[in-house]
């Protein structure tokens, strides 16, 4: 039987927590009709909604122009000003309705794949490996929006969000489950879906071995746990290598050269990257895509942000990921003081892509103190940035473990800049040791004088709970 899968938009209208099955009627009873549900669209392109475009506002690298900023909605000022309440009462995060029918969607082929006709058992492993890798990933964020930064001392008592495993809208009540619980069910997910999945995955839109291997080496940094996630990281980037499959990275010296395959280079638009080709998948580990243009008539519209001038610093003048930003504002005049704006990335790639796993091998070796092999890994990825004579990490650095972490951390700045990931660095570094009494500021410059915002921390590194879901769920505590 072929799968009938109709699936209708997400609304804000109030309803019962998580009451978000897709409209439409779902009808899956072989493995092959398991498997084409997470052949959805949405579980890898987040078109309607936005994606995740609130934390492309909230990252420290960013600032804004008065003139263009925030004209759009309410929302968009709110999360740059990181003020504790961005939604009304009755809104629901569009995000995170995407991520909720998703999940939906996820824990059915989790409850329900084994028990399916005419496929093998380890066809059926594999595709409850993916879901099982999919529903980890939702977690990851999940965690990361709504319960405080990891920390072993308090993740066991900090809120975060409840933990969803059923394929179901008939609950009436939840509870938030607590950091660390959340991320034990994350590693449990992982760690399971790694042991099944095959190296090679059916698309770059499906989760492949290495991808999760990525994901867990990913969650395991950002809890501290740097040797726990240095073989994972590892074993990716091999596991990459060896996918057939072609996953690499673009050398921008040779696609900005004449006749590469980022010219020509448009005024509005800018050059024709992956960030402009949703279908452009090359650098990606795991594709999820999500719009990261101007204003388009959801909320979180990005018209006015600019690159702060402190991580403007932080390219040299060689750096061609610079091509990716214009002093020209998107009316066609110049932006005041030469700030830049980012015109190349309409589509953001937050799955994850070969540079980050890059980055993410080369900071846990700094920090398990491979110096020589974190210097090799974050000059893969400047090599095909930049021209090969101002690629290397200056020796200073390369010798000095926390210089050398923190310049990884700019990297990430660099490569990652207005794509939403500082946001997420943000709330880690806060409660790393080697980055001490840290503080993020938001400038939004104005002919008629500057405003700079400050983030509170801690409270502020974490999103309220949507209202109504408080108010379905008595004794539900908000965050602050």
């Amino acid at each position: 039987m072929v799968v009938a899968i109709l699936f209708g938009s997400q609304t804000s209208c109030k309803k019962d927590f998580l009451e978000i099955v897709p409209k439409g009627n779902q009808v899956a009873v072989t493995t092959t009709d398991y498997d084409l549900l997470l052949n959805s669209q949405s579980h890898y392109y987040y078109t309607a909604a936005g994606g995740l475009r609130e934390f492309v506002l909230m990252g420290d690298e960013v600032a804004a122009e008065a003139d263009l900023f925030g004209k759009q909605d309410v929302y968009t000022p709110r999360a740059f000003q990181w003020l504790g309440k961005i939604y009304e009462r009755n809104d629901e995060p569009l995000d995170l309705a995407n991520q909720t029918g998703e999940m939906y969607v996820i824990n059915k082929v989790i409850n329900e794949v084994m028990s399916s006709t005419d496929g093998t058992d380890a066809q059926k492993q594999a595709i409850l490996g993916e879901a099982k890798a999919r529903r980890a990933f939702i977690n990851f964020l999940w965690v990361n929006i709504y319960g405080k930064p990891y920390l072993a001392s308090s993740a066991a008592s900090d809120p975060a969000f409840p933990l969803i495993t059923a394929a179901s809208i008939s609950a009436k009540k939840f509870t938030r489950a607590s950091v660390q619980e959340m991320y034990d069910a994350i590693i449990k997910d992982l760690t399971d879906a790694i042991a099944v999945l095959p190296v090679q995955s059916a698309a770059l839109t499906r989760v492949s071995r290495a991808a999760a291997e990525a994901l867990l080496g990913k969650v395991y940094l950002f809890m501290g746990r740097y040797s726990d996630a240095l073989p994972l990281l590892k074993t990716a980037l091999t596991d990459v290598a060896a996918s057939q499959i072609p996953v690499r990275l673009y050398d921008y010296n040779v696609e900005f050269a004449p006749g590469g395959a980022f010219l020509p280079i448009s005024s509005y638009n800018g050059p024709s990257g992956p960030g402009n080709n949703y279908n452009d998948f090359t650098e990606s580990v795991l594709a999820k895509t999500f719009m990261g243009g101007g204003y388009d008539g959801n909320p979180f519209e990005n018209d006015g942000l600019v690159l702060s001038p402190d991580a403007e610093a932080l390219y040299g003048p060689s750096d061609l990921r610079l091509n990716l930003y214009s002093n020209i504002d998107p009316n066609g005049n110049p932006i005041p003081d030469g700030r830049i704006r980012k015109y190349g990335v309409t589509y953001i790639k937050f799955g994850m892509q070969l540079s980050e796993l890059y980055l993410l091998s080369a900071e846990v070796k700094a920090r398990t103190n491979d110096l020589a092999g974190a210097v090799a890994d974050v000059e893969t990825l400047r090599m095909n940035r930049m021209p090969a004579a101002d690629a290397p990490v200056p020796g200073a650095i390369a010798g000095d473990q926390g210089a050398l972490v923190k310049f990884i951390i700019d990297e990430r700045i660099r490569e990652f800049a207005l794509e939403g990931y500082r946001w997420f660095d943000m709330r880690r570094l806060s409660v790393d040791p080697l980055f001490p009494g840290m503080t993020f500021t938001h400038t939004l410059y104005s002919g008629s004088g500057n405003t700079t915002y400050t983030l509170q921390l801690p409270e502020r590194l974490v999103l309220q709970i949507p209202q109504y879901y408080i108010d379905t769920n008595p004794g539900m505590v908000n965050n602050p």
